[in-house]
């Protein structure tokens, strides 16, 4: 599909039509099918067009914001998941991890918590499942 801006030259009005392509307009001019929505007039032709890109600044840094927001709105929602399901441990979340693991009760239960990249590494070396998770704090009160 292409738009065109269109000039009536009989009363002097501009309007814009959709065409499937540009030969299927010269094909309708041609076969005096285009008329002006004011006057009815046959006398119609294409007026001067700016194509429509994105160029600015201002519409690349929207469209980044945009994605930004989306991707933070799926964190959101993990951690709504995870804080309905798991029990936080704070800053323990090695120590408890650890104990869960190799408790004699295999009842498990999902944890979360902070911990540190050293931390995370060892835990996952001794065979315990984890998983960082980037976490957004809640300011949009």
């Amino acid at each position: 599909m292409i738009k065109y801006k269109l000039f009536c030259k009989n009363c002097d009005k501009n309007f814009d039509s959709w065409f499937a392509s540009s030969i299927e307009f010269e094909k309708i001019k041609r076969m005096k099918l285009l008329n002006c929505h004011q006057c009815n007039s046959k006398n119609i032709v294409k007026s001067l067009m700016a194509p429509n890109i994105l160029n600015s600044k201002k519409e690349e840094k929207l469209i980044e914001n945009k994605k930004h927001s989306k991707i933070k709105n799926k964190i959101r929602e993990y951690q709504k998941f995870i804080k309905k399901n798991f029990e936080y441990v704070g800053d323990n979340f090695a120590y408890e991890a650890r104990t869960l693991h190799y408790s004699k009760d295999k009842s498990k239960k999902n944890i979360y918590g902070n911990s540190n990249l050293k931390e995370v590494k060892e835990l996952k070396e001794e065979g315990i499942e984890t998983e960082i998770i980037p976490w957004v704090k809640d300011l949009d009160n």
